[in-house]
């Protein structure tokens, strides 16, 4: 997801809000409330899991991030729950067969882009590379709470250098902005709002994560 005010898009009033226990986004959608309290910005490092993420960002560009979401296990079916391995093994036959399927975003370059970050991914498992460390890798954990997303630029140093990085490698759509929204997704970044209700607990399942890498 892009800014959270409504990924791509402003879409979600209660972004401008700090009144404590109002989310940050998606008050109103039970499947968005989920995401947001149980999700995102929680720290997620499993090499599949960082995988969708990514994937999942790219498909979102000019898109609601609401849509991706109601879709997710339709993309899980169809790119075999984001395994590097076997997303890695599709062909173009498969590519034919996603652009018929009304369940996920049905976008000829995104597909192909999903099926050949795989292969890079497979080929640098190979040398003990990482996804997850190369996103971990951007991690900061001094930065101040946000007291609303206005003025929030759309993507970091870091994702300006995870991009540059992962499009040296052979990555697709994986511009500074996606990556951004990706970082945001997995944990990297805590970007819930100061007021937000699930902050502080996600801001402390952080810290525990970061310092069992530390350690």
């Amino acid at each position: 997801m892009k800014n959270p005010s409504g990924p791509g898009s402003a879409t979600s009033t209660s972004v401008s809000r700090c009144e404590p226990e109002v989310r940050c986004f998606g008050d109103g959608d039970p499947l968005y409330e989920r995401y947001h309290d149980e999700e995102w910005g929680r720290p997620v490092s499993e090499e599949p899991a960082v995988f969708e993420r990514m994937s999942l960002e790219a498909f979102q560009s000019g898109l609601s991030w609401i849509t991706v979401l109601r879709k997710r296990d339709n993309f899980r079916r169809a790119f075999r729950d984001f395994s590097p391995e076997m997303v890695a093994m599709m062909d173009g036959g498969d590519v034919e067969r996603l652009l018929q399927d009304p369940g996920i975003i049905r976008n000829r370059a995104k597909i192909e882009a999903t099926i050949a970050n795989a292969r890079a991914l497979s080929e640098l498992h190979e040398t003990g590379w990482s996804l997850g460390a190369a996103f971990w890798s951007r991690v900061r954990v001094d930065d101040d709470a946000l007291q609303s997303y206005a003025g929030l630029a759309p993507f970091s140093v870091e994702a300006k250098e995870l991009s540059k990085e992962l499009k040296k490698l052979r990555f697709r759509f994986v511009g500074p902005t996606t990556a951004y929204a990706a970082m945001q997704a997995i944990g990297v970044v805590n970007d819930h709002l100061a007021a937000c209700p699930v902050r502080a607990e996600v801001e402390a399942e952080r810290r525990r994560f970061i310092d069992t890498m530390a350690g």
